[in-house]
């Protein structure tokens, strides 16, 4: 019978890429895994990854992930990280296949929308094949936004 890891208190971090849902209208979402050094998993587990300005891109029949800044970790020693190195990321042939000829059109990306562990204590990414919004998009956005908030206000003075 295999022994089972002790629960841990604090839930790991999910670090989300605000930005991405404004910038572009996301078509389709995978899951890879992350290439990570020692250092890089300590500042992930402590939230210390930002995804603004990260995007992902196909070199060399391989998936990396490029802008992402991982804080150097505040324990590390001279051995620390670069905190905006590229990272290679782990995706099944087919899957990159696949990607290789969508991202080949026109006006399609790979954004990060989010940094997580899984069950397992395994760092993942969810990555988004991502079309970008003109002006017009993002002020409909902002505007539905805005609808919600109004209705939601409403709702609680309601209450």
């Amino acid at each position: 019978m295999a022994r089972t890891k002790p629960k841990n208190d604090h839930p790991a971090p999910h670090i989300r890429n605000k930005k991405a849902a404004y910038k572009y209208v996301i078509l389709e979402k995978i899951e890879c895994g992350l290439c990570l050094l020692g250092t890089e998993v300590k500042s992930l587990r402590d939230g210390q990854v930002s995804l603004d300005e990260a995007f992902a891109r196909m070199r060399d029949g391989e998936l990396w992930l490029i802008g992402a800044h991982f804080a150097p970790y505040r324990f590390g020693n001279t051995a620390n990280h670069d905190p905006l190195r590229p990272r290679k990321l782990l995706v099944h042939r087919s899957e990159l296949v696949k990607l290789g000829a969508k991202v080949a059109q026109k006006g399609l990306t790979i954004v990060p929308l989010a940094l997580y562990f899984n069950d397992r204590g395994l760092a993942k990414a969810t990555l988004g094949l991502a079309q970008g919004k003109t002006h017009a998009d993002k002020r409909q956005t902002l505007r539905a936004r805005d609808d919600r908030r109004e209705m939601e206000r409403a709702r609680n003075r309601r209450r």
